[in-house]
């Protein structure tokens, strides 16, 4: 990832060095697995090997030179280490791929528990927002035109609803999808056993992948890069209400601006929602990696590494950019700007010509045919040239009086709302 976008924390756990420290905890729960399960493995091989093995990374790239394969020269750099006595036992029944594969969901795992605490931090500034805002009546907008007052909270608090949705699929994902495999070449338990197996995903807190080809079969991954890139989705679509929310002729929000921030090289005057664009860039980005793990799902046989390379660049960068996209987020709503007045300007500008309280109210108090209402309600808003002449030329077109609009109309249940989403989606 370019430094620009790094995030120190889930670059340290895709590093080489992590890469073949995971690799090293699998062998360890592999040799734990089969000293307690059979004779002829030493009693306290693995934990010997423990104490004297440290990954080299650079030898692991000196031999690899040789070898041109990863897995074999990781093992000789751990051979080289310890006792012929113990490291005949290293590495013993299995293929280069248990080891990669199950390492790999190791540190997809410990990755995505960094997304999920940055997926809960945004949740937390949604609701506290949602919270702050919810008296706040603001024009709800639909095909981006003037529709029907509503609580700017509400609108906060749908998009709280995404999250805790996307939250809900990320732990059932690190729950059931992140799977250990010690089956051996083809799969076929040759050398090990189911048993072996068991006790190594245990180890390491993995399921058991019930069928493995050699390798964990990666619709697995598709599952979790479908995943972020929805995440992603939601990301983009409150970025996306912020850059509509925040254009010069709404204005009715800012993103925060800090002391000494510039909007422009040449246009000293403005304001640019410059992260929530930036979010939207990252969401396309997120999204970009879907047809890639789908591509990356269609191996020939039990068994090849097309999908290899494109996985070592794109898990990196779609988790990393994940936690940078949820933290960045994270500041944007908190650091949002509401202006209060605007948006109760507006609200007022519009008072009387809410065309959907008065069909409705006509509907319960005129004996007139709802096609001839809607009629009569239409044509007054499109004669009307003025926002607020709507009123008066529909009372000339009705005989019954029309009423004012009630004050809290689009409010009256929110409280209601706000209820019901904490109880299905509890912070």
């Amino acid at each position: 990832m370019i430094s620009r976008y790094d995030i120190k924390e889930v670059s340290d756990l895709w590093s080489e060095h992590a890469r073949y420290e995971s690799f090293l905890e699998v062998e360890l729960a592999l040799l734990q697995a089969w000293e307690e399960q059979a004779d002829f493995v030493p009693k306290g091989t693995a934990a010997k090997i423990k104490e004297i093995a440290k990954v080299n990374t650079e030898r692991v790239d000196e031999i690899e030179k040789i070898t041109r394969h990863d897995v074999i020269a990781f093992c000789t750099m751990i051979s080289e280490q310890v006792p012929v006595e113990l490291g005949r036992w290293f590495h013993y029944g299995v293929t280069s791929s248990d080891i990669i594969d199950t390492a790999m969901n190791l540190q997809i795992k410990r990755s995505l528990k960094l997304v999920e605490k940055e997926l809960k931090q945004v949740q937390l500034e949604l609701a506290s927002r949602a919270k702050e805002l919810k008296n706040l009546t603001t024009l709800g907008r639909s095909h981006g035109m003037m529709a029907e007052p509503m609580s700017f909270g509400q609108k906060l608090l749908g998009h709280y609803c995404e999250f805790a949705r996307r939250a809900q699929d990320l732990k059932r994902y690190i729950e059931n999808e992140l799977t250990a495999q010690t089956s051996g070449a083809v799969g076929n338990y040759a050398i090990l056993n189911p048993k072996i197996e068991t006790r190594v995903a245990e180890l390491l807190d993995l399921k058991v992948e019930p069928v493995s080809t050699q390798i964990i079969p990666r619709d697995r991954v598709a599952n979790l890069i479908h995943l972020g890139a929805q995440i992603g989705n939601a990301i983009e679509r409150l970025s996306i209400e912020i850059r509509h929310l925040h254009r010069s002729e709404v204005g009715e929000v800012h993103e925060g601006f800090s002391k000494g921030q510039k909007g422009s090289s040449t246009m000293p005057h403005k304001k640019n929602p410059v992260s929530a664009e930036n979010l939207s860039g990252m969401a396309r980005y997120l999204r970009s990696h879907v047809t890639l793990a789908d591509e990356n799902t269609l191996l020939w046989h039990e068994r090849d590494i097309s999908h290899s390379s494109a996985e070592r660049m794109m898990l990196p960068d779609h988790l990393g950019i994940l936690v940078y996209s949820l933290r960045r987020l994270s500041t944007t709503v908190r650091d949002l700007v509401v202006h209060e007045d605007v948006v109760t300007d507006r609200v007022k500008m519009v008072d009387g010509y809410l065309s959907s309280f008065y069909l409705h109210h006509l509907l319960s108090h005129s004996d007139e045919t709802r096609e001839d209402i809607y009629a009569k309600v239409q044509a007054a808003a499109f004669e009307a040239k003025e926002v607020g002449q709507f009123k008066a030329i529909l009372q000339e077109k009705v005989s019954i009086k029309l009423p004012e609009t009630p004050k809290n109309l689009g409010l009256a249940h929110t409280q209601e709302v706000f209820e019901r989403v904490f109880a299905e989606y509890p912070l």
